[in-house]
């Protein structure tokens, strides 16, 4: 089956969902996105994303042509017509069609595009083994130059630590910010167990707050352990307990070295373990249930 996409109000065979050269998502990295999760037919935490994305877009001075429901059943129905149980989706929102200066007054109409499919950021194995790390020399943009709680489609800052991540032949980067204090990894947030609390960057440390990562503080929570949201040294990972990287494609990876520095035992923790088996379930339960063609 091939796959649909929705593109403008339309659902269209993904070799024909094709976006104008002239679109300022293409040109500048002019918009915001969304990575949405779908797992046994309920897209986790729907809701959330979108009040996210339209946030972004409200930022950026964007005015998404379309409301926060309208946007909700989209996504429900293209789900449902490519027939997808378990999907990666993606929402795009750019600044849509102009000519080739910055003027985004010369962007009459955003675009949006919604794709479901699949993703696979880790080989699966690495969920079991756990990932090697290093700390990016690239360190992560400033809030005052850009604050990373608007999903731009501007991700070079990423991709340079990604590069990095590469050609050290590790899994990920973790990056720094202005300060010299961890942020988060190049798509992910970040954790360490000390101790048997959990340790998070907050939220002025230029990270995302991420709705993967709120999700674990809370089954962490109900699950008795202390989650504390505090600046974080590359001292604290290196003497970790445990240490492990979360988001809506990645989910929940257990990380056991940073800059050849082994984490614990030098394996997935037990806390790290018991809560890549609670969020599955939790996933499971809480969003908005698909509606699919008998």
């Amino acid at each position: 089956m091939s796959r649909l996409v929705y593109l403008d109000g339309k659902l269209v065979p993904k070799d024909q969902a094709v976006v104008s050269v002239f679109d300022h998502g293409f040109l500048y990295g002019d918009g915001v996105f969304e990575g949405i999760r779908c797992y046994s037919g309920v897209i986790f935490k729907l809701k959330e994303h979108i009040e996210r994305l339209y946030a972004s877009a409200n930022s950026i001075m964007m005015k998404i042509p379309m409301t926060p429901e309208e946007m909700e059943k989209a996504h429900v129905d293209t789900v449902a017509a490519n027939g997808l149980k378990d999907a990666y989706i993606r929402t795009i929102v750019s600044r849509g069609k102009g000519d080739l200066g910055l003027d985004p007054r010369k962007c009459p109409v955003p675009t949006v595009v919604i794709i479901a499919d699949s993703i696979t950021l880790f080989p699966g194995a690495m969920y079991d083994q756990g990932v090697k790390m290093i700390t990016s020399a690239v360190r992560r943009t400033a809030v005052d130059a850009h604050n990373a709680q608007v999903k731009s489609l501007n991700y070079l800052n990423s991709i340079q630590a990604k590069i990095a991540a590469i050609q050290a032949g590790v899994a990920e980067s973790l990056m720094l910010n202005a300060e010299g204090y961890v942020a988060e990894g190049v798509g992910e947030n970040f954790f360490i167990v000390k101790d048997n609390v959990l340790i998070t960057p907050p939220r002025h440390a230029g990270i995302l707050t991420g709705i993967t990562r709120q999700t674990i503080m809370d089954i962490a929570g109900e699950d008795g352990y202390k989650v504390s949201e505090t600046m974080i040294t590359l001292h604290d990972v290196y003497s970790a307990d445990e240490a492990f990287m979360c988001g809506t494609a990645a989910e929940i990876m257990p990380v056991v070295e940073v800059d050849l520095r082994t984490i614990g035992a030098g394996v997935p923790g037990p806390i790290t373990k018991k809560l890549m088996g609670r969020f599955h379930e939790v996933a499971k339960t809480i969003g908005t249930r698909v509606i699919y063609n008998a």
